[in-house]
């Protein structure tokens, strides 16, 4: 038996410069039944603009995990690692590397940064859509996520 999640949609950033790629996530996201809330950013920089809340971004919603690719402009997605699990109020959001690189040096400098999770993007649009379902599914029905702030 799942366990039942609160009646708040789940809130999913997702980080990542590809518009190919975020559009296919988006769209495998939005195939299945887990009720969500999707907010997207294009590189690392804005991404921290968002969870701070600072700028364009002052009226954004604290997300419930995240799902970051690793290899962006201005800031990329070890820096965004470093900087969310450096900053109290930040640290606790589960962050889903999603990348391109199956590179050993990324996978381990990035559970180093405290990533809650590593998933490489099949290139195939049928497993790349099952690895999305898979984390939709996941973080929308199995674990329990710490409360969100304000």
């Amino acid at each position: 038996m799942m366990a039942a999640r609160a009646l708040d949609p789940v809130r999913i950033l997702v980080v990542d410069d590809d518009p190919g790629d975020v559009l296919m996530i988006e769209e495998a996201l939005a195939t299945s039944d887990v009720d969500k809330v999707i907010d997207v950013v294009s590189d690392g920089q804005e991404a921290m603009e968002f969870l701070r809340r600072e700028g364009r971004h002052s009226a954004a919603h604290r997300p419930d995990v995240i799902l970051l690719d690793l290899n962006m402009p201005r800031m990329d997605g070890r820096q965004v690692l470093g900087e969310v699990k450096g900053d109290a109020d930040l640290r606790t959001i589960p962050i889903v590397v999603l990348t391109t690189s199956n590179a050993d040096t990324d996978i381990i400098s990035s559970y180093t940064l405290q990533a809650n999770a590593y998933v490489t993007k099949p290139i195939d649009l049928d497993d790349f859509n099952d690895v999305v379902h898979r984390i939709d599914e996941f973080f929308g029905r199995v674990v329990v996520l710490p409360k969100q702030r304000p």
